[in-house]
């Protein structure tokens, strides 16, 4: 018999909320609430290039002089210690670091004159994943929060996503993007929009052969038989509260209710996240390795309708403070050959090659970005310092002209030289390629209107 006089904070209804998430026995499988879809101003456009997007996130900034804009006629204090080598295009070269990578340039687009004129990580990285440069800049270990609160990309895309879904819109993985003091970036939530389009994020380690998302399992005493007798009993409890009073909040606490139950199905029927269903030779062409395993997991939550999919460059705990991740300040070279480029190679081609596959190359975008790259000239450690006035990016499939480069950089690889481009033409044009036209409106906390871009979709790369 259900009791409606449990004490407790109550609803605007005079339900009591713990009375209520009881019954519907949603924390019994560790789920929020806190899912349905949002209200949307704007639905898809049917001129969308792309389904779906996959975010490649390289936290930290990578050379450009040994990634994607190699500058051999130089110094060895300039160019670095590896040359460039020839593509599948002709004409384009990219650093011998990437092989793999360079049989497949014909699927990828360069952007080569990206500056967000911002050389701290928390600052510049605000800037790349929203569009909108952060205030101050060159601000390092920045908090998140006002002034700084535009959704972050996904949160854009999980905000205008119309009607039902089951697994969550955006997605991040598998961790956040942190300093080395573990100050979480600003630019990574739903900002003014609101937590409920907060990006889901999946914590773990995909390369470990136990590798799970707690959130999606269910427990050891729990069946699919049990579940759907849970959901029938919310069922019925929907329709006698109903009855006692026809309530907007209730009726969107009901919704919730039956997107968890939907989600918790979903995953466990569909095997999204269960790697060890892939093949041996797949894996290992990803590579067997936190960031690798984890592109393999965006391109299988893909596969299950999640429209966007984040995948932050892994930090592990053991990576030496004065050189994180690709923030090379020192040893660039035995870190590019070592512990960045093969993993970040392997892990790129293998998506590319596998969406080719897969036959979904042409309707999902990729694009592969940081927060900037490195100085032009290597300093008195072996390593580059930040830069955010020029530094490269890249883009494949939906939409998408492969071969094309746009942008280049003067002859020391420090300043753009042609094709200026700036973080809110990058997010409008993933917009774009997804259907939303950067002008499509979303509204603060205040109810006021902004575009969901101000910048330009980069036409010159553009299918």
């Amino acid at each position: 018999m259900l009791s409606f006089t449990a004490s407790g904070p109550k609803l605007c209804d005079g339900i009591a909320r713990r009375e209520f998430l009881r019954v519907g026995g949603l924390s019994a499988f560790g789920l929020s609430a806190g899912i349905a879809a949002s209200a949307a101003n704007a639905a898809v456009s049917s001129t969308a290039k792309a389904k779906r997007c996959i975010v490649l996130f390289l936290m930290g900034g990578p050379p450009q002089h040994s990634t994607w804009d190699p500058k051999p006629d130089n110094a060895a204090e300039i160019r670095g210690a590896y040359g460039p080598i020839s593509t599948s295009v002709p004409g384009i070269q990219i650093s011998e670091l990437l092989p793999k990578t360079a049989t497949l340039m014909h699927h990828v687009a360069l952007l080569r004159g990206v500056s967000t004129g911002d050389n701290a990580h928390s600052s510049s990285g605000y800037a790349m994943l929203t569009g909108r440069p952060h205030q101050p800049l060159n601000f390092e270990n920045a908090n998140p929060g006002p002034p700084n609160n535009w959704p972050t990309i996904g949160a854009v895309v999980q905000h205008l996503q119309t009607g039902k879904y089951v697994l969550p819109p955006a997605v991040r993985l598998p961790q956040f993007i942190f300093n080395t003091d573990r100050s979480v970036w600003p630019g990574q939530d739903a900002g003014f929009l609101g937590s409920t389009a907060d990006p889901w994020l999946f914590e773990g380690e995909p390369a470990s052969p136990t590798f799970q998302i707690p959130e999606f399992q269910l427990r050891a005493d729990q069946t699919l038989q049990r579940l759907d007798f849970r959901k029938a009993l919310l069922n019925q409890l929907d329709a006698k509260l109903g009855q006692i009073e026809d309530s907007e909040q209730l009726a969107t606490y009901s919704e919730k209710n039956q997107q968890a139950f939907r989600v918790l199905r979903q995953a466990t029927q569909d095997n999204a996240f269960d790697l060890a269903r892939e093949p041996g030779k797949i894996r290992e062409a990803y590579g067997m390795n936190q960031f690798g395993q984890s592109v393999l997991l965006a391109r299988r939550l893909i596969e299950s309708d999640v429209k966007f999919v984040q995948v932050n460059w892994f930090r592990a705990s053991t990576e030496p403070d004065d050189a994180p991740s690709w923030d090379s300040h020192a040893r660039e070279t035995l870190r590019l050959r070592t512990v960045l480029c093969p993993p970040f190679d392997s892990a790129f081609s293998a998506l590319l090659s596998d969406l080719v596959d897969r036959r979904l190359l042409d309707e999902t975008l990729v694009v592969c970005m940081a927060e900037f790259g490195r100085s032009p000239k290597m300093n008195a450690n072996g390593g580059r310092d930040h830069w955010g006035n020029a530094f490269s990016i890249a883009l494949a499939g939906g939409g998408i002209q492969g071969g094309a480069v746009h942008g280049s950089t003067d002859r020391q690889g420090g300043a753009v030289a042609s094709g200026l481009v700036r973080p809110n033409d990058i997010t409008a044009t993933i917009f774009d390629r997804l259907g939303y036209h950067p002008t499509t409106q979303i509204r603060d906390h205040l109810n006021r209107p902004f575009p969901i871009s101000d910048g330009h979709a980069i036409r010159q790369i553009l299918s």
